[in-house]
């Protein structure tokens, strides 16, 4: 898959500012978060480390280092403003929240492992292919045996018609960014297969998204 060269850099989510907090709110991940931690709750293992990509607020971070209390929850984002709102949400948190940690999926110098499971939450579709490709790669490496990678947004499933709201959507952030656009779950999980990776569990959402399950063989 090729991309067209890069426009000016714009966020790829809106979040609300706070007044002079550091803290940003992601109106999406109020109304996801419980959807999302009912899924992780079946697809999560007991204990271990969990490194969410793209924490973004931190929002979710928080909500689901309270759920799971015996996982370890380690946020990451490459953007400075992502992770001092992290930071700022994780204060006066659970001990179990870890402080977040400087992480750009599309590079090659990251796994972070071994970790019981990766999860990433609304960011293929607004990122460069190259970032999917990464996230295959660093899951591949630094999942520990039966690992998973757990991913969620709206996704184009082969076979499926796409949600009309699906549709606009992809054609609003294409004309944002043309590197940007939903991607095909047979594409990841063919780039996902190469790293060691096989889809295991797939499940549709509210608000016409998808959780995606990867097993590390």
């Amino acid at each position: 898959m090729t991309e067209p060269s890069a426009p000016p850099f714009t966020p790829p989510y809106t979040m609300a500012d706070l007044g002079g907090d550091v803290r940003r709110s992601a109106p999406a991940a109020l109304r996801n978060v419980g959807p999302i931690g009912d899924v992780l709750a079946e697809w999560l293992p007991p204990t271990g480390i969990i490194l969410e990509l793209a924490s973004g607020s931190g929002e979710h971070a928080l909500a689901f280092a309270r759920r799971f209390a015996d996982l370890q929850w380690q946020p990451s984002d490459p953007d400075p403003a992502a992770l001092a709102s992290i930071a700022a949400w994780r204060d006066g948190g659970p001990a179990n929240l870890l402080s977040p940690i400087a992480l750009d999926a599309a590079g090659d110098d990251w796994s972070a492992g071994p970790v019981a499971a990766y999860l990433c939450i609304n960011m293929v579709h607004v990122s460069p292919w190259a970032s999917a490709q990464g996230l295959a790669r660093g899951a591949g490496r630094g999942l520990a045996r039966r690992g998973r990678l757990i991913l969620y947004g709206p996704w184009i499933v082969e076979g499926e018609p796409l949600a009309e709201s699906n549709a606009a959507f992809d054609r609003s952030l294409k004309a944002r960014d043309p590197r940007w656009g939903l991607r095909r779950v047979s594409e990841f999980a063919a780039i996902a297969e190469r790293e060691g990776l096989r889809l295991v569990d797939r499940r549709a959402m509210p608000a016409n998204n998808q959780m995606l399950c990867f097993e590390r063989g």
